[in-house]
């Protein structure tokens, strides 16, 4: 019965276990859901500054905001956005993937990597493997602000401005839909103007009165459009997280569903096997009695 005994106390485990995946589950559902509204509400806004900067740049052809300057790449900083916690499939680990290998690249071409990491995830990881570290910020939660961000932000965008990096790339996980999470590598500086102004549809260009001057407005706009572009990768990768988590939770919990229909079966049959023994054993006493 030592057996049986054993079997039923794993179930009893399993099940255990099996509650818990299944909450995280449901938390992780609404966690995004929620997320995802946040996401859509943050969107706008971010494209809005990257219409505004660009509208703006364009009339000031004559100024170069700092920002905004090209330069020979010799120095690469990544402001990489992680999450603070597991338990989330290989959310994390795609990232980090995507980052190592072109850190490879770009050390074999002579070209110096640094690092700025958003999420206590990128911070531990890259506190093992090592790597110069500009700035790091963690424990964001599920309602990140700006504010919460803003030491990282401004550590890379003096750091570009004093020419001690050439290029910021800006990495996180994009959010494609509930079961697909990818990571996504975008240049945040130079921050990039158009080509070419925009044009009414008949043809002519039209343009605003500005107050201050263009050159001085773009001064404060390029920064916020900087802060408008990482705050929105932080609320996706916030969705994404909730999302993978949610998945991951989900085949925690079928998983421990057909572990404990093995257990189950294996329970039944060391019971019948002991019933079995049983009956042999009343059996042969009763011949040995007669």
């Amino acid at each position: 019965m030592s057996a049986a005994k054993e079997i039923r106390g794993k179930i009893k485990s399993v099940q255990n276990t099996q509650k818990i995946t299944r909450a995280m589950e449901k938390v992780a559902m609404s966690k995004m859901r929620k997320a995802q509204e946040r996401m859509a509400q943050a969107r706008p806004y971010a494209q809005k500054m990257m219409e505004t900067m660009q509208r703006v740049a364009a009339v000031s052809s004559d100024y170069t905001h700092p920002l905004m300057a090209e330069r020979d790449v010799k120095r690469v900083t990544y402001l990489l956005i992680t999450s603070d916690r597991g338990l989330c499939g290989g959310l994390n680990v795609n990232i980090f993937r995507r980052v190592l290998g072109e850190m490879k690249e770009h050390r074999d071409n002579g070209v110096e990597v640094n690092f700025a990491l958003i999420g206590s995830k990128g911070v531990g990881y890259f506190r093992r493997i090592g790597g110069k570290v500009l700035a790091s910020t963690s424990g964001l939660g599920d309602k990140p602000t700006v504010a919460e961000m803003l030491g990282v932000i401004n550590a890379v965008t003096e750091a570009y401005e004093a020419g001690e990096t050439d290029r910021v790339y800006l990495v996180s996980s994009e959010f494609v839909n509930t079961m697909t999470q990818k990571p996504t590598r975008v240049q945040l500086l130079p921050a990039k103007a158009p080509e070419e102004a925009e044009t009414t549809e008949g043809g002519y260009g039209w343009d605003y009165l500005y107050e201050p001057s263009a050159p001085e407005l773009l001064d404060t706009v390029v920064q916020r459009y900087v802060e408008s572009i990482v705050y929105e990768a932080v609320i996706e990768n916030v969705a994404s997280e909730q999302s993978a988590r949610m998945v991951a939770m989900k085949a925690a919990t079928d998983n421990a569903g057909k572990i404990i229909d093995d257990l189950q079966l294996a329970y039944n049959k060391a019971r019948q096997a002991n019933i079995t023994k049983e009956l042999a054993e009343i059996v042969g006493g009763a011949a040995a009695i007669e």
